[in-house]
C-alpha cells in the first residue's frame, strides 16, 4: 500500500533517530542543557553520562575499523552472483538509488552516485544477455513539492549506454524498497528477476521481493568494504583514526539492520 505525503514524511522523519549522527545531536543538546542548568551531583552525573555517551557515538562508531566491519557484515550477507551458474532470466531490476533536482546552483536534474552505479551495473548485465528487459524502479520521493521521477532519469542514462528504448521498463509510483516490490508484483507477476543493489541494501531487499512471491536472484552492485570482516591484512594506522567517512558506513550497517528488523516485526519479510 502507497504511504500518504504525510506519512512518507513522517516515515523519512522517524528514519533520521537511526542515524548515529542524530543520537550525536541529541546527546550534545541535552548535555549542553544540563550545563547551563544549576548543578546538582545527580545532574552533573547525568551530564558525565551524556559527555561519555557523546564521546562513544564520535570515536567508536566514527572509527573506521569499526565503520568498515559493521558494513562488511550486512554486504557479505548478499553473497556471491555467478553468472555461469544462473538461467537468464525474465527481467533485470534495477532499484533506486537517490536523485538530486536541479536548483539555482545545479542546472539540471542529477542521479545520485548510488543511482548511477546500479542503472550501469543493470546495463551491463543486460548486455551480457542475462534478461530480455531492464526494470527500473522509482517515482518522486519528494516530500513538500513535486520533483524528478527517479526511474525515468535512469532510462536517460540507459538510452545513452545503449539499451533500446523497447526493452527498458519503468516503473514509477514507489519511494521505499517495500513499494518497489509492491509495485513490480504487479508489472511482473511471478516472473523470474535479476535484482540490482548495493551489497548493503541486497539481502533486505531480495528478502522482500520473496515475501511478495517473486522469484528473485540478487546482483550485488558496489561494495563498501573491501576485504570480509575479519581480514587484517590491509589494515593501517588510519583504521584507528575516527572519520566521517567511518560514521558513514556504521550508519549504513545501523539503518539495514534496523530496516531489516522493522520490516521483520510488520511482517514484510
Amino acid at each position: 500500500m502507497d504511504l500518504s505525503p504525510f506519512l512518507f514524511g513522517l516515515y523519512k522523519l522517524v528514519k533520521y533517530l537511526v542515524y548515529p549522527y542524530t543520537w550525536l545531536c541529541l546527546l550534545l543538546g541535552a548535555l549542553t542543557l544540563l550545563a547551563f542548568l544549576p548543578h546538582s551531583p545527580q545532574r552533573v552525573r547525568w551530564i558525565k553520562i551524556l559527555a561519555a555517551s557523546s564521546s562513544f557515538v564520535v570515536f567508536v562508531l566514527g572509527l573506521p575499523l569499526l565503520g568498515g566491519t559493521l558494513v562488511g557484515l550486512v554486504e557479505q550477507r548478499a553473497g556471491r552472483f555467478d553468472p555461469q551458474a544462473v538461467k537468464p532470466f525474465d527481467a533485470i531490476v534495477v532499484l533506486a538509488g537517490g536523485v538530486a533536482d536541479k536548483g539555482s546552483l545545479r542546472p539540471s536534474v542529477e542521479l545520485g552516485d548510488h543511482a548511477i552505479r546500479r542503472t550501469i551495473c543493470g546495463v551491463e548485465l543486460f548486455e551480457q544477455g542475462l534478461a530480455p528487459r531492464l526494470v527500473l524502479t522509482g517515482g518522486d520521493a519528494s516530500i513538500f513539492e513535486e520533483g524528478p521521477v527517479e526511474a525515468v532519469e535512469m532510462r536517460r542514462l540507459a538510452r545513452r549506454l545503449g539499451v533500446p528504448d523497447e526493452a527498458i521498463l519503468l516503473e514509477t509510483r514507489s519511494r521505499t524498497t517495500y513499494e518497489h516490490t509492491v509495485q513490480l508484483k504487479q508489472i511482473l507477476g511471478q516472473s523470474t528477476v535479476l535484482v540490482v543493489t548495493s551489497a548493503s541494501h541486497l539481502a533486505r531487499a531480495a528478502a522482500l521481493f520473496r515475501k511478495q512471491g517473486i522469484r528473485v536472484e540478487g546482483f550485488p552492485c558496489g561494495y563498501g568494504e573491501r576485504d570480509r570482516p575479519g581480514d587484517l591484512r590491509n589494515l593501517d594506522p588510519f583504521d584507528l583514526l575516527p572519520s566521517v567517512g567511518a560514521l558513514g558506513k556504521s550508519t549504513t550497517a545501523i539503518s539495514e539492520l534496523v530496516g531489516t528488523v522493522v520490516y521483520w516485526l510488520v511482517g514484510k519479510i
